[in-house]
């Protein structure tokens, strides 16, 4: 039906509210991760178990795909309403005992637990840190469906603005709230929309920054595809606030779920007349259209990703004039991340109070984090801005790995900063990440062990940027194939004495000169891991790589007073060089170690450790 007038969209979401909901219910992850591990096939397999067991109407018991659940490192997960309770790595042969012992007999499932010490989720340990006000509808509303949405409050915000606020105070509300932009630098929002607002000229743009192309980041994919109205209606109540015309959703184009699902959810607001012309006969007019990238990472930058979306090369362009000035074919165009955009519907439902409630006070609200790499519990992450780095990886992520200890956590994508074991007791926010050498960036963390290189961890950053400047400005055309160069021979054994020096004055001259802030931040991965780690760069400088990543940079020894004979490093070895008997400790054959690694991350116990290559010993890089 399509949507007249605020009351008849009041009247519909009361007869939502009041239609009676299922006895229970299945939810199956249709996150990023758990769709990587399965989650589909679980839930076609989940859909015909229903069909035999005759519960297929969907009115006393229902399965629906979710949104992200969050624990990545468990999925596929299922989640069990209303009792809260959580499944973890599961598998379609489970569906039948699924649906006949759960859905329909009301039986917990404990060889499914995705926590082996909790049934509830909101007990587990993961959750407990959490404040989910971004993913509040993740596992609890089908991400495509305008009438789960409308049940669950949204459009509200829409509603009060149109109904009560008008404009000014909606424009008034997210000003006052503080929030700051989720996909780079922490810009406040408030004097975007202000300056977006004074801006002469007509039409006036508003852009969703979907863009996100950092490794071991997925927030914006999975809110994407998770609640992809919530980002819909804070660009319409955006445009009704800023006299907008019309908007975009520029997203990757390696993430064809998302574009599906979010183009779902435009057509249905159109055709309900919650977009379009005269919306909810008010006289507010307001179009949305979803751009696919080309998955060039420049395109994050602003100018460049306007340029993406009028048709051109994706260059970045000097900013002597402001995208809210001049953006979209040279009209005022203001630009925010999707999770800055899916935040304005709760800051003009529930007013700047309530949202500074949460977080610090230069810092409100909540952030979504990825949080991958060498962590126990992997997956993403709602947290208040101003909790600790540790409440994060610590916390809700578990820690590392038994055996293994903490090293660095990096973050802020390709472009961020790698901090040190110190850093656990800073605050996630823009400014304090910032101090550090860091950056927040649009939410990824990325947790390093005692075995990861921070060297070759610099130089890994180093190549994904070169690979994807435009080319524009020569210090990055030019400065970044050249540090990689540096980092490179460091990373491989052809080192030479002051190449740490010449890699720092490279470096800072990049962040100098650079033409777009994504040239500037190029620098960082080096600039970071010098700061915090720069004995490791002396090192390679000298020929050793404490960490045994950089091959024929070390030989593996074994401490055979701690060495456990449990012959794990036996096991691991591709070229038969750990030698040994049962219960005797092992040792390595330096003459067949192709220094591959594999026995320092095998040994749990830290028995197996590098050790500096003897002067004129066997060289394992012609091995």
């Amino acid at each position: 039906m399509r949507l007249k007038s605020i009351e008849e969209l009041r009247a519909l979401r009361r007869e939502l509210a009041e239609s009676p909901a299922p006895e229970r219910r299945l939810w199956v992850c249709g996150g990023p991760g758990c769709l990587a591990s399965g989650a589909l096939e679980v839930f076609r397999a989940v859909e015909a178990a229903c069909l035999a067991e005759g519960m297929a109407d969907g009115v006393r018991f229902r399965a629906d795909l979710s949104g992200c659940l969050g624990l990545c490192e468990r999925g596929p997960l299922v989640e069990v309403e209303p009792e809260g309770w959580l499944y973890g790595g599961v598998k379609p042969e489970d569906a039948p005992e699924l649906v006949r012992e759960t859905l329909s007999g009301g039986r917990f499932l404990d060889r499914l637990a995705a926590d082996p010490e909790c049934r509830e989720k909101d007990s587990i340990p993961f959750y407990l840190p959490q404040r989910r006000h971004v993913m509040a509808r993740f596992g609890r509303t089908r991400p495509e469906s305008l009438t789960d949405y409308l049940a669950a409050g949204g459009y509200g915000a829409l509603e009060l603005a149109l109904s009560e606020l008008g404009p000014e105070e909606a424009f008034r509300r997210v000003e006052l709230s503080g929030l700051r932009g989720r996909g780079g630098g922490g810009f406040p929002a408030g004097r975007k929309w202000r300056a977006l607002k004074e801006a002469a000229g007509r039409p006036r743009y508003l852009i969703a920054n979907g863009d996100e192309g950092d490794p071991g980041a997925f927030m914006n994919r999975a809110l994407m595809e998770g609640d992809p109205l919530s980002v819909i209606e804070g660009m319409t109540v955006g445009a009704y606030a800023l006299g907008a015309e019309e908007g975009f959703v520029y997203v990757r184009h390696e993430y064809p779920l998302s574009v599906e699902r979010l183009s779902s959810c435009v057509r249905a607001a159109e055709e309900t007349g919650l977009l379009g012309d005269d919306i909810l006969g008010r006289g507010f007019g307001f179009r949305l259209r979803i751009v696919e990238g080309g998955g060039a990472f420049v395109c994050g930058e602003s100018t460049a990703l306007t340029a993406s979306i009028e048709g051109r090369e994706g260059q970045p362009r000097v900013k002597y004039v402001r995208t809210t000035e001049a953006g979209l074919w040279e009209k005022p165009t203001l630009l925010q991340n999707v999770e800055s955009w899916a935040n304005v519907p709760m800051i003009v439902r529930n007013g700047p109070d309530w949202f500074r409630e949460t977080g610090t006070g230069d810092n409100p609200g909540t952030k979504v984090f990825s949080l991958v790499g060498k962590v126990r519990r992997t997956g993403l992450v709602e947290l208040p801005l101003g909790s600790s780095v540790g409440s994060l990886v610590n916390g809700a992520g578990g820690g590392v790995p038994k055996g293994r200890r903490f090293k660095a956590v990096q973050s802020g994508g390709p472009s961020g900063g790698c901090l040190p074991e110190s850093a656990l007791d800073l605050p996630l926010d823009f400014d304090a990440l910032a101090g550090a050498g860091a950056m927040m960036g649009s939410g990824g963390l990325i947790v390093m062990d005692d075995l990861s290189c921070l060297v070759d961890t610099a130089r890994y950053f180093t190549a994904f940027l070169s690979g994807e400047s435009c080319g524009k400005c020569a210090p990055c055309r030019e400065g970044l194939p050249v540090i990689l160069e540096v980092l490179t021979d460091m990373t491989e054994g052809r080192a030479r004495v002051g190449d740490t020096d010449f890699l720092e004055h490279q470096a800072r001259m990049l962040a100098a000169t650079a033409l777009c802030g994504l040239g500037k931040s190029a620098a960082n991965p080096v600039l970071s891991t010098l700061r915090h780690f720069r004995r490791e760069y002396l090192e390679h400088e000298a020929g050793f790589c404490r960490a045994g990543r950089c091959r024929g940079m070390y030989l593996p020894e074994v401490d055979p007073g701690a060495c456990r004979s449990c012959g794990m490093c036996q096991k691991a070895c591709p070229a038969d060089a750990i030698e040994g008997v049962r219960r005797e400790p092992r040792r390595v054959a330096a003459g067949k170690c192709i220094t591959c690694g594999a026995c320092l991350a095998a040994c749990s116990f830290e028995a197996v450790k590098a050790h500096r290559r003897p002067e004129g010993g066997p060289d394992a890089r012609t091995a």
